[in-house]
């Protein structure tokens, strides 16, 4: 994290400066090879499963495609049948093919199509996708584009790290947060993760207590 970022959103919520000095620096890093194309797979495939199941999955599906993410055409040739072997339900096969369709003919960008799209052209772009929402594209933009001012406001740990920092009975809702999060652009994704540290310590702490 830049002095620049960690400058602006210290004057901008001094308690969020107070827990970027006790964090240390922003570690987040995003995939840079990776092709949005692949990321939505991965993504539908963790939807609703622990990560290591989610994992398990993907590597069936590798190991019957002979690749660590089949590409668009070689997906849709797949039986329903195989997909299901690999630990996928019916709505998430109907999921892949849709975003292996729309990568074909070309609503889903190529990383180098991305990189001319903006943050908001590309959530209305891909959340038309069957199975893929706005969550969904917007972890795409944080860890698979790497998009600097994105703060994810429906996300649980986001919202929860707010609320803890804050000391907040409850978590702010997720349009009052997104006019909180305006004064942090626009560094939004390095506060996004500052945030998400905030709830992963409070779950630590309430586990060494038990």
């Amino acid at each position: 994290m830049s002095r620049l970022a960690r400058t602006h959103l210290t004057q901008a919520d001094p308690v969020l400066g107070a827990l970027i000095r006790s964090v240390g620096r922003c570690t987040l890093v995003h995939d840079r090879t990776r092709e949005p194309y692949a990321a939505l797979i991965a993504a539908v495939a963790h939807q609703q499963l622990h990560a290591r199941a989610a994992t398990a999955i993907l590597g069936r599906l590798a190991a019957l495609c002979g690749a660590e993410c089949p590409a668009p055409t070689a997906l849709l040739s797949l039986a329903e049948a195989d997909l299901r072997g690999c630990g996928f339900s019916g709505a998430k096969i109907a999921a892949l093919r849709d975003i292996a369709a729309r990568t074909l003919d070309g609503t889903v960008p190529t990383r180098r199509a991305a990189s001319r799209l903006s943050d908001a052209e590309l959530i209305e772009r891909l959340c038309v996708l069957r199975g893929i929402g706005r969550w969904t594209v917007e972890m795409l933009l944080i860890f698979t584009l790497g998009r600097p001012d994105v703060l994810p406001v429906d996300d649980f740990g986001v919202r929860e790290g707010y609320r803890l920092i804050h000391g907040l009975d409850t978590q702010p809702k997720p349009r009052d947060l997104a006019v909180i999060g305006e004064s942090y652009a626009p560094y939004r994704t390095t506060a996004a993760w500052y945030l998400w540290r905030a709830a992963d310590r409070a779950k630590v702490e309430k586990i060494s207590q038990r």
